[in-house]
């Protein structure tokens, strides 16, 4: 073969590895959680649900809420909010449609007086932050 065509065909090949090597390196990698402090975050906004306390039922949606957004926020998903972070979170949930109906539901919390919760839809809620919070990667 001729000096020139190997010389070329190198060339390629090398060419072709420090592509590879770029692509790697300014690829978008998946965060790292500190799985356990958002365990143990959880577990302490689950066992303050209370069936017995009212009172309770509005604090555990609420709290877990705010670890779902910790958690949106500290992926690296752009919003001011958490409803335009949940809009940009793409295909990370099993089930957008009930994270977003958990959110809601904290929002109702937040602007209303009178709502009437149950057991039933914390319990509800917590379920669905718990898998949002698995989908991530958080817990």
């Amino acid at each position: 073969m001729n000096g020139g065509v190997v010389t070329f065909i190198i060339a390629i090949i090398i060419i072709g590895i420090f592509l590879v090597v770029a692509m790697m390196l300014t690829r978008k990698r998946a965060h790292k959680f500190n799985t356990e402090d958002y365990q143990t975050r959880f577990l302490k906004i689950e066992n303050g649900l209370n069936k017995n306390n009212p009172a309770t039922f509005a604090l555990t949606i609420i709290g877990g809420d705010k670890l779902l957004d910790k958690a949106l926020i500290e992926a690296g998903i752009p919003g001011k909010t958490m409803g335009e972070r949940l809009k940009k979170s793409g295909d990370k949930f099993t089930d957008l449609n009930a994270v977003w109906t958990a959110h809601k539901l904290r929002n109702i919390i937040a602007h209303e007086d009178d709502l009437d919760l149950s057991y039933k839809q914390a319990a509800r809620a917590l379920v669905i932050y718990k898998q949002a919070l698995k989908d991530l990667g958080a817990i």
